[in-house]
């Protein structure tokens, strides 16, 4: 009996120690990938063993939210905590991150951490001199606002799209998303930039996750080495367009039409990156008290094409069943694929309904660690900390707002823990869902839920308002 106490308390030693030290922290983000677009999630024909071994080993949100329907607004609300109209960013290829914005990567690096990001960018331009990608170049130059500039120390990145084969290779022009100045097989008209003016020239061919990957472990081993705590984005492209898959991802799903083979094949591609790094993790000794964060950057892009984009019939993303896809503010556009694992802390696979939104990360994290931030601008983030601590909550108390312009119109949402009113701003439309009852959106409750529909408009309107002092 003794010998088991001593055992028992030499445990919880050890988990204290691990515990009272800074984690790891690594925030992995996909591109387009749809809420259903996963094993664990139920897909019947896509293979991601790696994120549904995390998914059964951590904590997995059933109702994650990006902050917005497409790409580098969810982005700059990881990094902010904000909602995107605070800071600037409406869209994709607009605006960039400012001076004046309290950034993850600089309060980290301020407080012991190196920093790292790996892969796509997205908010802002990557230089002044080379005409490249969607904005770069002397053309641009006001919206010049790369990582190195904004907190971190190691950078592998582009500034927005590439082939998710071959990066720097411009696919056949019938694959929605090739560069349609360029022909097939030239460069597709970007870099991967490491610092300002610097961009890589070397291991740059095959799957897009691996030649990220590759620059991602030797940062983070290089960190294990002079043991230094490290925070990390891995910001893979995959599966927004140009969808191109290659080799044995490919011959693993032979039997699917074209279009499959290639959507497929690139997502279990980055999934076995994620398992490549997660057994590095382990190989160094860091997986314990390493945070790995995932979720996608919006819901999946509309096959043929959507809203302002050519996205190619290659796009095969599910959104299970939610309504709606990337550019919308309906479920399917905006809650995606969420999971965090952290055995330090989560000891068992959970899983949670409470509602949680990329602008969390930033202040789940600092409460995790205690920083405190002079002269912080509003936050729209809410702290998961109890939740993560094993808490059985069950309301967020904190309803998500979400703004963008689609179908011609802006249209603003308020989402709470069970209703979520919609407003088309030029229609003058209102709607409500009870998303506890209807998650498919499919009934709207407007008229017989008045006193509901009114309380809830009022506090929109008012978030609204506070959300105007970046124009």
């Amino acid at each position: 009996m003794k010998k088991v106490s001593l055992l028992l308390g030499l445990s919880l030693f050890v988990s204290g120690l691990i515990y009272a030290q800074k984690p790891n922290i690594i925030l992995i983000m996909s591109d387009d990938q749809g809420w259903g677009d996963a094993g664990y999630q139920g897909h019947p024909e896509l293979k991601t063993p790696n994120l549904d071994d995390m998914a059964a080993n951590g904590l997995v949100f059933n109702r994650f939210y990006a902050a917005a329907p497409v790409c580098s607004p969810t982005r700059g609300s990881v990094l902010t905590g904000r909602h995107p109209y605070r800071y600037g960013i409406y869209n994709a290829n607009t605006g960039h991150l400012k001076k004046e914005e309290k950034l993850l990567p600089e309060v980290l690096r301020q407080n012991g951490y190196t920093t790292g990001h790996f892969g796509k960018w997205h908010l802002g331009t990557m230089n002044k001199f080379v005409l490249e990608s969607n904005r770069g170049g002397l053309h641009n130059t006001e919206h010049y606002s790369p990582p190195w500039e904004n907190g971190y120390d190691v950078c592998f990145a582009t500034e927005s799209r590439v082939p998710t084969w071959d990066p720097m290779v411009n696919p056949p022009l019938n694959v929605g998303g090739a560069n349609k100045d360029q022909k097939a097989g030239n460069s597709f008209g970007t870099y991967y930039w490491t610092a300002d003016g610097c961009f890589a020239t070397e291991n740059l061919q095959g799957d897009d996750s691996r030649v990220i990957m590759d620059r991602a472990i030797p940062f983070i081993q290089e960190n294990v080495k002079h043991k230094k705590p490290f925070f990390a984005t891995v910001w893979f492209h995959t599966p927004h367009s140009p969808v191109v898959a290659g080799g044995k991802y490919l011959e693993m799903y032979k039997d699917f039409s074209e279009d499959k083979q290639h959507y497929y094949g690139t997502l279990t591609a980055m999934d076995e990156q994620i398992g490549r790094l997660r057994q590095e993790l382990r190989r160094l000794g860091v997986a314990e008290n390493t945070m790995i964060w995932f979720c996608s950057d919006n819901g999946p892009a509309a096959k043929g094409g959507g809203p302002g984009w050519d996205a190619g019939d290659r796009q095969q993303g599910v959104t299970g069943g939610f309504r709606g896809r990337k550019g919308s503010l309906f479920e399917g556009g905006v809650r995606v694929p969420g999971i965090l694992e952290w055995p330090a802390r989560i000891k068992s696979a959970s899983k949670t309904d409470l509602p949680a939104v990329t602008s969390d990360y930033f202040p789940t994290i600092l409460d995790i660690l205690n920083i405190k931030v002079e002269k912080q601008p509003v936050l729209d983030g809410k702290s998961l900390k109890n939740l993560i601590e094993g808490q059985d909550i069950i309301k967020r108390n904190q309803p998500i707002g979400f703004r963008f312009r689609f179908e011609g119109q802006e249209w603003q949402v308020w989402n709470d823990d069970q209703y979520k009113l919609i407003y088309k701003v030029k229609d003058k439309e209102y709607l409500l869902f009870d998303l506890y009852s209807d998650p498919y959106e499919k009934n709207n409750i407007i008229a017989k839920e008045f006193k509901i529909a009114s309380k809830l408009k009022l506090a929109l309107e008012e978030w609204v308002k506070s959300t105007e002092m970046m124009k």
